[in-house]
Formats: C-alpha cells, sequence, structure tokens
C-alpha cells in the first residue's frame, strides 16, 4: 500500500458521505488502512496564533475532542508551521512520528499528527498529499459545523468579540502569483472595534482595515455597520471611493459613531494602489531593506460630518514589497514601546502569515497579555504581475 498513490478522490468521496464533523476520522481511517498509522490527530491552531489545540482521532469517542493545549512558541509544531515542511523523529519502540502542516492557500488551520511503523519518501509524500486533503476537506465542512471554530477557541469570548470575529474573512492568510496577503488581530477576548478585510477579483484586489470607536458590544455593532457598507458597495463593483461613501454613508444614517479605516485597490496587472485614508494610521513600507512610513492625506474618518468627498491617493508598488497595514493598537499605550520599523526590518524574510504573528506576539509580550486595546497587523507582499500562458 505504501507505494500507491494517496488516492485523493476516495478520500474525498469518503468525506463527502461522511457528516462534516468526521473529516478528520476519514482521513484517519484512510492513513491507518494504508500505512498501519496510529494515534491520528488533528490540531487547531488557536484564533491569535499562540497555541494549538488536539482534536483526536474519534474512534471510540462520540466526539473525539479534548482540552490537550501546547504553547505555539519555541515547540516542534511552530518549526513545521513556520517552514511547511514535514517532520518526523524516530520513537524508543522503533515507530516514526509524524508532523505535516495542514494548509490551505497559505492559511494555516493545524497539524495533522500521526504515527508510523516507517516512513520512506513514498510514504512521506502521501501523508503530506493527506494533510493538505484534509485542509481543503475542513475548508469545505466547517461551514456546516461549529466543531473547527470551538478549537480555535482558547479563552472565553465576550459577545462583541463573538460579533467582531464574524466580520473578519474566514481565512487569514491568502496566497496568489501576484501577493501574499495575512492578517492578525489581538486579543482574541476583548473588543476595540477593529477589522480587517480582503478580497480578490480577476485583475483586482480588495485591501481595507478599519477601527470603529467605542469597545464592546458598542463597538462591533459600529464595526457591523462599516464592513456591512463596504461589502455591498464591493461587492456591486463599486470603487474605493464609492465603497469610502457608502460607509460613511451608513454610520451617519444610523448616528452611532465615527470609524477610521483605509480601503486599498491594488491593480494586479500594473501594481499601482488607488487608497482612500479616513483618518486612519498611516501604513508602513518595507521597500528595499528600509522601512519608512507612507505619506498619505488624511480625509475625516467615516461617520464624521463632513462638506468634502474622500479622495484617492495613488501608490505604485515595486517588486518586492511589503506593505504593513495597522492600527492605532499596535502603536498607542503599552505599544508605544515597541520600534516597529526595527521589527518590521527584523521579520523581512520571514512570510507574512509568520510576520503577522510575529507583531502581534510582540505587543502582545509587551502588555504582558493585558491588552487595553484591539492591535491589527495587514501585511501585503507585492510579488509582481503573473506571467500569462502563452
Amino acid at each position: 500500500m505504501a507505494g500507491e498513490s494517496f488516492g485523493l478522490g476516495e478520500v474525498l468521496v469518503a468525506a463527502e458521505n461522511a457528516s462534516p464533523v468526521q473529516s478528520v476520522a476519514v482521513v484517519a481511517r484512510n492513513l491507518r488502512d494504508r500505512f498501519d498509522a496510529s494515534d491520528v490527530s488533528f490540531l487547531f491552531v488557536d484564533l491569535i496564533g499562540q497555541e494549538v489545540v488536539r482534536l483526536a482521532d474519534q474512534r471510540g469517542s462520540e466526539s473525539g475532542h479534548t482540552a490537550e493545549r501546547f504553547r505555539l512558541r519555541g515547540s516542534v509544531y511552530d518549526d513545521v508551521l513556520r517552514s511547511q515542511r514535514l517532520y518526523r523523529e524516530s520513537r524508543r519502540d522503533g515507530q516514526e512520528r509524524v508532523l505535516a502542516p495542514v494548509t490551505n492557500r497559505g492559511d494555516v488551520i493545524g497539524l495533522l499528527e500521526l504515527t508510523v511503523p516507517h516512513t520512506d519518501e513514498a510514504v512521506r509524500r502521501q501523508i503530506g498529499e493527506a494533510a493538505h486533503a484534509l485542509a481543503y476537506i475542513i475548508v469545505t465542512d466547517r461551514r456546516f459545523t461549529d466543531l473547527y471554530h470551538s478549537g480555535q477557541r482558547t479563552t472565553r469570548m465576550g459577545l462583541g468579540s463573538e460579533i467582531q470575529h464574524q466580520l473578519l474573512p474566514s481565512a487569514s492568510c491568502c496566497e496568489a502569483a501576484e501577493f501574499t496577503v495575512a492578517c492578525g488581530l489581538v486579543p482574541a477576548d476583548n473588543v476595540g472595534g477593529d477589522t480587517y478585510d480582503y478580497a480578490l477579483d480577476r485583475n483586482t484586489l480588495h485591501l481595507s482595515i478599519t477601527d470603529a470607536m467605542g469597545h464592546d458590544v458598542d463597538s462591533a455593532i459600529l464595526a457591523t455597520l462599516l464592513v456591512g457598507a463596504l461589502r455591498r458597495a464591493r461587492r456591486e463593483r463599486g470603487d474605493v471611493l464609492e465603497q469610502a461613501r457608502q460607509a460613511h454613508q451608513a454610520l451617519s444614517h444610523y448616528n452611532r459613531g465615527f470609524a477610521t479605516g483605509q480601503l486599498f485597490r491594488v491593480d494586479l496587472e500594473q501594481g499601482m494602489v488607488q487608497v482612500v485614508n479616513a483618518g486612519h494610521p498611516r501604513p508602513l513600507l518595507l521597500r528595499d531593506g528600509e522601512v519608512r512610513e507612507v505619506h498619505l492625506d488624511a480625509d475625516l474618518p467615516f461617520g464624521v460630518p463632513m462638506t468634502w468627498p474622500y479622495s484617492i491617493q495613488k501608490l505604485e508598488l515595486r517588486l518586492g514589497d511589503r506593505l504593513i497595514l495597522i492600527t492605532d493598537g499596535m502603536r498607542e499605550r503599552e505599544a508605544a514601546a515597541l520600534d516597529l520599523p526595527a521589527l518590521i526590518r527584523e521579520g523581512r524574510d520571514l512570510h507574512p502569515r509568520e510576520a503577522v504573528r510575529a507583531l502581534t506576539s510582540a505587543v502582545n509580550d509587551v502588555a504582558h497579555g493585558d491588552l487595553q486595546d484591539d492591535a491589527t497587523v495587514l501585511c501585503f507582499d507585492w510579488n509582481g504581475p503573473a506571467t500569462t500562458p502563452s
């Protein structure tokens, strides 16, 4: 069996015929049958990328869920997620422990862990394929169950935070030929009104980062109005000016407060960016090893009475540019002690996903895990226009 193809079609059919909560069990059964694998389990990465939580092999258990948690930093799990490479180690009983990243288009979902009698190149390749298949299965099946959402939580969330996290994209990272975008928000169990968003069109990438005034449920409701208005305008093919106009109109009409924000429209064929800056902290640009603040004039925040329209500003990207969008939680209060440009320079060789985790971990550490405001980061890497096949 070890020399055969993984049989992706067979696993996908089995997953489709099973309950959506049985995704891990389907892959585990396949691995047991093929390689006599044991102790097969899936580990979630938590919402802020600090821990992994084990969802066990569901044989003999109705839920298959345990509270077993592991700190990521400095662990072998962290090494696997950072490198995105399969890991194996020999055990005293002669068997081998194997870890494989479960990732979809750059978005880290977790890890597959199992024990097998032995591995060779073919077995390792097929375990990697199984982990990749599991990523697609989980992305599909988590639409139908709270199992995977619950597994990501390592702290209790308030109502405001629950609302806020429903406003975020389902994947915090996306890789494409032209770019990689990754996002992060801390803390997960409190809320200060921050959101991030992205959406890919055929030749355009839309990015946004916003910060609604207030805290807890009030700011979450304000953020709901804001994100809803932005997404409606975007999905109706509105440009960044129209998105800004509708966001401002929504907040003004319901008179619930104001929000700062930045809207970006990236032309993926030309590398040109249109930006609307509604009173938000300026982004940082890493170019040729140096970090500088991007000079953007500030219009008034969304929801603040104004007598003139929002303005479009332009930015031309160069190959290798890294753009960092932030909210004030990354600069103010406890975060003021951080040297953000230095941290960005130090992490210039990191994948955007890991660069975001490094920045959010740094601000969480300096606040000793007790941030008084959300701290949000969006990291965008520009790889250049995709080459069109001839």
